[in-house]
This record gives structure tokens, C-alpha cells and sequence, in this order.
């Protein structure tokens, strides 16, 4: 029996070092782990935007299609303001984040309208607003600037010198044959 207490306290003394093992693996693997979980956090915000400017400028767009935007009934601004509207909790900064491009387009096969990203850069009033007339075929393109935090994940996504991300929606329709 006395051969034993020995034998529990070297067990012991060869448990003693590990101790705050745990602690220096999680660290180790901690900051990959948060910059995973913040990257994961940061895209579902992205696809959430993305979605909802899917949708937000489909309404807008409804504006343009039935004939309520013509004759100068609504200005750029007016047409940004309904779809900034349509943006939910995000419509806050739409105004400033998002660039309108309204115009009519020859044909729908390669429209071939100018890129204003291609200086790697985003004005808010480089768009045109040209609602066209009953029957025209239109081509609506919204560009929406959503700035990324992650520090590798901005270098993935982004074409903009801001490090922002660029968020595009396009949608192409004919006017409906409206009275004006």
C-alpha cells in the first residue's frame, strides 16, 4: 500500500504540464476560426442585399413599365427613392450606395451599354434616366456598393478601389402599351 501514493502523485506530475494545453490550441486555432465565421457572417449579408435589390428593382422597375415614369412623371431621383424604398432595413444608405441606369435599348440581344465600374470606381449620378416611350424595350441596371469588412474576403469580391463589394441587378422588359 505505501507503493501507492507514489504511484498517484507521479501521474500526477505527468498530468501537471498539460494543463493549459487547451488553452494555446485554442488560440492557435481561434483566429481562423473567427475570421471563418465573420467571412460566413459577412456573404449572408451580401446575398441578403442581393436579394433584396433583386427584388426592390423589379418594383421600381414596374414604374418604368407601365407608363407611370413617362412624360416626366417621376425624375432619377424619384425612381431611386421607390427603390431605395424597396431595400427594407437597408434602405438607409441605398441613396448613397446605389447607382440608376435607365435607358432604351435597340434590341435585347447585346445591348451593349457603357460599364461606369470600369475605372474601378462608382459615381451615384453617372447613370442615365430615360424611361422611353409605350413599347420600348429597356434595359434597368442598378449598381449597389456594399462595403466589406473581412480583410481577405474584400480582396475576393471586390473590382472597386473602395474594397467595396459591387452588387449588380439588371432586368431587360418591353414597355407596356400604356396612353401617353
Amino acid at each position: 500500500m505505501r507503493g501507492r501514493p507514489q504511484l498517484w502523485s507521479a501521474r500526477r506530475k505527468a498530468r501537471a504540464p498539460r494543463e493549459g494545453a487547451a488553452a494555446i490550441e485554442f488560440a492557435i486555432v481561434a483566429v481562423p476560426f473567427f475570421f471563418v465565421i465573420f467571412a460566413i457572417l459577412e456573404l449572408g449579408i451580401i446575398f441578403l442585399v442581393d436579394s433584396m435589390m433583386e427584388s426592390a428593382v423589379q418594383q421600381a422597375s414596374r414604374l418604368v413599365r407601365t407608363g407611370q415614369a413617362q412624360g416626366g412623371a417621376i425624375s432619377s431621383a424619384q425612381f431611386k427613392t421607390a427603390l431605395c424604398q424597396g431595400m427594407s432595413v437597408f434602405s438607409g444608405d441605398c441613396q448613397s450606395r446605389a447607382t440608376v441606369d435607365v435607358r432604351v435599348i435597340p434590341q435585347f440581344r447585346d445591348p451593349n451599354p457603357p460599364d461606369p465600374t470600369a475605372d474601378g470606381a462608382l459615381e451615384p449620378d453617372e447613370g442615365e434616366f430615360d424611361p422611353g416611350d409605350a413599347g420600348d424595350l429597356m434595359l434597368v441596371r442598378v449598381w449597389y456598393e456594399q462595403p466589406v469588412i473581412t480583410p481577405l474576403l474584400s480582396q475576393a469580391l471586390t473590382r472597386l478601389d473602395s474594397g467595396g463589394a459591387l452588387i449588380s441587378v439588371t432586368t431587360a422588359f418591353r414597355n407596356e402599351p400604356f396612353n401617353g
